[in-house]
């Protein structure tokens, strides 16, 4: 055991070494892939106004007017709030707007019982939660002479369930019956249970980091390979499924990433060791 618990600390100092060069842009990068599902969706409703406006007036019975200022305050919301979450302005508030919009959309859209929506924006909602907690390690910093039992513990609690809901796409990804991914194959049920195991230990909070890291490498080939909307014809329905599912997954891969740079938070296995 102690064997590899040493090499465990070798291959994560090499592992800081080679990512070092880029640490101090992780986080710029990881609140802008947190936010880029909402700038996409701005886009798409905003490109797509007619076709949006047809099919709640039509298909969800959205009186006319009504449908028009869902649209507008959901875009107007969501590019607005995204800016601030990459600026760090108002990042709490900025937060709760966009879970706002979230809920909003699934009960718009008829998708609050669709499971892949409601897991992948679980996991969407554990990014947000990320991002807050990081604001209050940025206010815990600012603030560090004066007592802030309050803050440390919103914190922790903000990091315990933010780490927990952003494994829930991989779930999504895993649970039987999901056609957008195919049938089951020996690589699917390989990479199924590695990335249990990963998903587990975030959950855990147990070498969260090293887990985040290879869900993140594990998403990024996983989105280019399945989620190629770019390979799509325009004419093909499937394009926007393709194309919604692909940023939804850069946004959970920003959660994971924010999880890499402030770590899993008090209530994890990796602190309790810290303190022993």
């Amino acid at each position: 055991m102690e064997s590899l618990q040493e090499y465990s600390r070798k291959f994560e100092d090499i592992i800081d070494s080679i990512g070092q060069p880029i640490k101090p842009y992780i986080p710029a990068i990881a609140r802008f892939l947190i936010v880029v599902t909402f700038l996409e969706d701005a886009l798409r409703i905003t490109t797509q106004f007619s076709d949006q406006l047809f099919y709640l007036e039509r298909s969800r019975r959205f009186p006319w007017g009504l449908s028009h200022i869902f649209l507008l305050t959901n875009v107007l919301t969501m590019l607005s709030c995204s800016v601030m979450v990459i600026a760090r302005k108002h990042t709490e508030y900025a937060a709760a707007a966009l879970f706002g919009v979230v809920i909003t959309q699934a009960l718009g859209y008829g998708l609050i019982f669709d499971a892949s929506f409601f897991l992948r924006n679980l996991s969407v909602i554990g990014g947000l939660l990320m991002v807050v907690s990081d604001s209050l390690s940025k206010r815990k910093q600012l603030f560090a002479g004066l007592p802030s039992i309050t803050e440390n513990n919103k914190r922790t609690y903000f990091q315990l369930a933010g780490r927990v809901l952003l494994i829930f796409l991989f779930i999504g990804f895993a649970r039987p019956g999901s056609s957008l991914h195919g049938s089951w194959s020996l690589t699917r049920v390989i990479g199924s249970v590695i990335g249990f195991i990963a998903c587990v230990m975030i959950a855990l909070g147990f070498k969260a980091k090293w887990s985040a890291m290879f869900l993140v490498l594990f998403l990024s080939i996983f989105n280019i390979v399945v989620n190629n909307w770019w390979s799509v014809d325009n004419a093909h329905m499937q394009k926007d499924f393709l194309k919604y599912d692909f940023f939804q997954t850069l946004s959970i891969m920003g959660g994971l990433l924010l999880l890499v740079t402030i770590g899993p938070g008090g209530m994890s296995m990796d602190e309790k060791k810290k303190a022993f």
